[in-house]
């Protein structure tokens, strides 16, 4: 059976990943192990994994953009490559300075998305590096932060919910300009004076099953440690952790959004019965 790293090994930045656009706007240090962002009034910038996953467990340690980062979204993402894709988001919404972050994460299957769910974190995100992390198999999607389980969505196929389980996907990030939207619904603007913004990471982590992106299952399937029974479902620990960030923390549901969305979504229903 297989048995989940205490820590996840961290490998140079080149080895799993390859930047997206803007090369300019990426900087390395300690051998490629941290890099940074930079984003300013000409362009942002992102990297992607060299290879496509079906299922496993994707980290990073990220320090946010400090001070003033109203109007810009850093993102750390899994996304298939269809028309109809399967999408699992972390986004981190800036703010003006003094007001915190909001964590912004969202989940498309078959190209739907909709499924926002916001917080505020426990701690200052711009002061030091912390882990962000996804567990993604064939029984739910577990957003974890410092190994905290702040949102999971249950596989409920039986329910007539799509849930990613064909489409092989890529790890993203990227750091870019939203302010159309991304403060007070649009309406704090990016300050341009206070750039370049600037997001640093490190503790490049992947251990998926590696596929073509055309791969419909996983050859691995049933043999990895993040497959096993353990991994099927939270421990009563978790789920109390997860109850905590659910009681302190979240700003945003959709399941709770009854203007938005009247009938409240089958996946919603199970996850209170949890």
């Amino acid at each position: 059976m297989g048995v989940p790293p205490r820590r996840p090994v961290a490998v140079p930045f080149g080895r799993n990943y390859v930047p997206t656009w803007a090369f300019d706007h990426i900087k390395y240090y300690n051998g490629g192990s941290q890099i940074e962002l930079y984003l300013d009034k000409y362009t942002g910038t992102g990297f992607q994994s060299k290879g496509s996953y079906l299922f496993g467990h994707f980290s990073m340690q990220i320090k946010l953009v400090p001070g003033d980062s109203a109007g810009t979204v850093t993102a750390f993402y899994l996304s298939s490559q269809n028309s109809e894709h399967d999408e699992i988001d972390f986004e981190f919404l800036g703010n003006r300075t003094g007001q915190p972050y909001i964590l912004q994460t969202n989940v498309f299957t078959g190209g739907k998305g909709d499924r926002e769910q916001r917080i505020y974190l426990w701690f200052d995100p711009t002061k030091d590096y912390h882990s962000y992390s996804i567990l993604w198999n064939l029984y739910q999607i577990v957003f974890f932060v410092d190994d905290v389980p702040i949102r999971v969505f249950k596989n409920c196929k039986d329910l007539g919910v799509r849930f990613p389980f064909n489409q092989s996907m890529k790890l993203y990030s990227s750091l870019w300009n939203a302010d159309d939207w991304a403060t007070r619904g649009g309406l704090e603007k990016t300050d341009w004076s206070k750039a370049p913004f600037v997001a640093a990471y490190k503790g490049f982590h992947i251990d998926g099953c590696e596929s073509s992106v055309e791969a419909k299952f996983c050859a691995t399937q049933g043999k990895r440690w993040w497959d096993q029974k353990e991994f099927q479902d939270l421990d009563s620990y978790q789920w109390r952790r997860l109850a905590w960030v659910r009681s302190k923390y979240t700003i945003y549901n959709y399941c709770d959004d009854r203007k938005r969305y009247p009938i409240m979504s089958p996946e919603c229903k199970r996850d209170r019965d949890a």
